[in-house]
Parts: C-alpha cells; sequence; structure tokens
C-alpha cells in the first residue's frame, strides 16, 4: 500500500527527484512521514536541497556503507556540496583536526588510527564501567527538581559527557565548555550553514585543541590509567599515535561519546513513555533490556544522514551512475523504518525477530564507541525507569531544526 504523499514534499517518479525542505517543521517534527511515502514510491532519490543521490532501503545503506568504492575522504580536493575542496583557510583549525580523525580517513592510515584507539577503547575495557554509569545515573535522579524536570540537562547530557570525560582524563566541570565545543564543530555537518557558523566552528576547535594539547604534554610527563594516557602509549608495529593524531582522536571520542548518545536517551524516553503502561516491562531482564535499546536504536535513531564520497565512476543502484569526488547520502532512520527489512517497521517491538539497524553505521567506519554507548543506554534508562516508573510528559516534545542531528529541543517530565 502506497502512503499519502505528504504536502511538503514533491516527487518527480519518472526523474526520481525530490523536493523537501529539512528545515520545514513538519518534515524534521516527524521524518518517518516523508520516510514512508519514499519507500512506496523509490527508496533512491536525488535530494534536491542537499544537491545529491540518496539511499533510504535498508539493504542499499547496508551496502555502500560497506562498499569501499566509497568513503569519507575527499578524494584530490574536488569541490563538494559541503563546500569542501572550496576556499577554506578561514577553517584552518577545524579542518586540521579533521585531516587527522579517522571520521574522515580511509585505509592505510584509518586501520593504523583505528587499532591504536581501538585497543585503549575494547569491551572489556568498557564493561568495566557498568557500575561507574549506574552509580551517575542515581546520582542524577537524585538531584532532580521534585516535581518535575527537563530530562536533556538534567540527565541525558551529563552522564555521557561525564563517563568519556572521566575516561579520558580531563575534568569533568570542563563538561558544559566540551559540549559548548562539540556543539559548535557538529553544527558544521548541518545543511544550510553560514560563515557565521564556519568562524564559530574554527575557533571552537582552535580552542579544543589548545586544551587538549595541555593535557597531553602532562600526561606525557605523568602517565596514568585514563584513556588519554592508554592513546600515547598505544603502538602498532612500533609506531604511535602523533601529537596532532592524539588531539583529533580525543575530540573525537570525546564529541562522538554524548552527542548521539544525548539524542538517543532523549528520543529512547519520549519512544518508551510513547508505549503507555508501566514502562519497566522493556527492563526486566538483562536480555529484555539490551533488546529494548536495540529497538530504540531501531525506532527513532539520533543520526538520519551519513554522506559518502564516490572514488570512481560507481553504479550505486539500478540506473544511478556516480562520478568521483560526487557525494551521496545514506539515510539510516529511513533505513531503520524500512518494511522490506523489518515486519511492522512503525511499531515499537524489542521482541522482534528480524532486530537489527544501521544506527552506528557498518564496514570500516562502524561506530567505535558502540559498545559503550550501548553499555550507557542499557544502565541509564533502567535505572530512570525502576526509580521513576511514573515519568510522564509534562508536554509534546518537539524535535530540534536539525535533521541530521535527530534530536529534541527539550524533554519536561512530571515525577
Amino acid at each position: 500500500m502506497t502512503e499519502l504523499k505528504p504536502p511538503y514534499l514533491a516527487f518527480d517518479p519518472a526523474t526520481r527527484r525530490l523536493r523537501l525542505d529539512p528545515h520545514e517543521p513538519a518534515f524534521f517534527q516527524n521524518p518517518y512521514e516523508a520516510y514512508a511515502f519514499l519507500h512506496g514510491a523509490s527508496n533512491a532519490f536525488f535530494w534536491e536541497e542537499f544537491g545529491f543521490w540518496c539511499f533510504g532501503g535498508f539493504d542499499d545503506v547496508n551496502r555502500l556503507l560497506r562498499d569501499r568504492r566509497f568513503g569519507r575522504q575527499n578524494p584530490a580536493g574536488i569541490p563538494d556540496s559541503r563546500g569542501i575542496g572550496q576556499d577554506r583557510t578561514h577553517l584552518s583549525a577545524f579542518d586540521g583536526i579533521e585531516a587527522n580523525s579517522m571520521l574522515e580517513l580511509e585505509p592505510p592510515v584509518h586501520t593504523r588510527l583505528r587499532t591504536l584507539v581501538n585497543r585503549a577503547f575494547v569491551s572489556r575495557q568498557v564493561e568495566r564501567l557498568r557500575p561507574r554509569v549506574e552509580a551517575l545515573a542515581n546520582e542524577l535522579i537524585d538531584r532532580f527538581e521534585p516535581g518535575g524536570v527537563d530530562l536533556l540537562p538534567a540527565f541525558a547530557a551529563p552522564l555521557p559527557i561525564t563517563i568519556i570525560a572521566e575516561m579520558l582524563g580531563v575534568p569533568v566541570d570542563m563538561g558544559p565548555q566540551l559540549l559548548d565545543w562539540s556543539h559548535r564543530m557538529v553544527a558544521m555537518y548541518m545543511h544550510g550553514r553560514t560563515r557565521e557558523t564556519e568562524d564559530t566552528a574554527n575557533r571552537a576547535a582552535r580552542d579544543f585543541s589548545d586544551f587538549l594539547r595541555g593535557y597531553v604534554a602532562e600526561r606525557r610527563k605523568r602517565p596514568g590509567e585514563d584513556l588519554l594516557s592508554l592513546l600515547i602509549a598505544a603502538q602498532e608495529d612500533g609506531q604511535k599515535l602523533s601529537e596532532n593524531e592524539l588531539v583529533s582522536s580525543a575530540i573525537l571520542l570525546l564529541n562522538a561519546g554524548h552527542e548521539a548518545t544525548v539524542h538517543q536517551t532523549g528520543n529512547a524516553v519520549r519512544s518508551i513513555l510513547g508505549q503507555g503502561g508501566d514502562p519497566r516491562r522493556f527492563f526486566a531482564s538483562p536480555e529484555a533490556t539490551a533488546a529494548t535499546v536495540e529497538e530504540c536504536l531501531r525506532f527513532d535513531a539520533p543520526l538520519h544522514m551519513f554522506t559518502r564520497y564516490a572514488y570512481q565512476e560507481v553504479e550505486a543502484g539500478p540506473g544511478i551512475i556516480v562520478q568521483p569526488g560526487e557525494t551521496i547520502g545514506l539515510l539510516l532512520g529511513m533505513a531503520n523504518r524500512d518494511p522490506t527489512a523489518f515486519a511492522e517497521p512503525l511499531a515499537f517491538r524489542p521482541d522482534r525477530a528480524d532486530q537489527k539497524n544501521v544506527s552506528f553505521g557498518a564496514g570500516i567506519h562502524f561506530c567505535i564507541g558502540a559498545p559503550l554507548a550501548r553499555l550507557e543506554l542499557q544502565v541509564s534508562l533502567k535505572t530512570l525507569f525502576d526509580r521513576l516508573p511514573q515519568l510522564h510528559l509534562a508536554e509534546q516534545p518537539r524535535f530540534r531544526d536539525t535533521y541530521h542531528f535527530h534530536g529534541l529541543e527539550t524533554l519536561a517530565v512530571r515525577i
């Protein structure tokens, strides 16, 4: 059954061209209405506002994330829709961090960086954090104002930024400043950014880098048990991370270590409360808790678009030829609701037999922090609803006008 076309989009089935403003409130408040229509019309389309082909079918997104003919690193400085390859002298600090970020690199440099970082970020290290995450979740809940609270600044944001700051060995009381730098930097990935956005991001990147260089120098003299010390000591075939690689890796871990988790926590609370009844039923056992978190990741993901560059002429989909340097968009949120991949894709069903999602990506750029994010979500959500089973929304939450990063403005609840 083909879904009705939402009035705010225009789609030409002959050319597969889509006109849809990502800043349209009806869209960013509920992108799944548009996705449902597009699943019936075409899972691949040329999105005019972005200027590139996008793919929203689960199999296509999963396949293209793993296709080594596409990658994150801009080939030969070819200008692209994000402005990369054009004059970026005012972005020297931001680009300096990205140039050494494993998120933006491809093998063999990516392989070396990821191997070094991963040795300090293995699952057993993460699992040891479970008691600390639970204690922190309880501490944050104890501080809630009686009657009601906005869960985003009171719970969803401080928990992951505290954990990643403690892991890296930087002052936890720097949390608000770290968040501010991170927000200013990730604004670079939003649609329709301005010169002011770019200047602000560059200043944040410079200040963030200067701050971390001071701690790197300190840890070189006095190593500890923290992640920064482990990154300094990590070696692969006699090679260590350079100073620039260390700083970029630390910034990536700090930013990625909380940005998406904050959004996913808010989206998950909203999804669970939307089911009605006693929320504790979703967390009755460790297995049920893990399944609930996976369904939250599928049902309302925090990241809705990843982009990749083509490294050669590729037929990305039937009749869709992309040239070297061209960008494609992979719509994770749309793929997670694909009716050909999931039974009842619009239903919240933690017990589903077809549980899978692409919320952490796939292939060589699969999120290195996925074990930490999963653990934080499992512990924090279970603790929240075990402590406050009567929690309910004080008002209907609204999403921010940031399509790529799908997260709430506020999450006001009554206790």
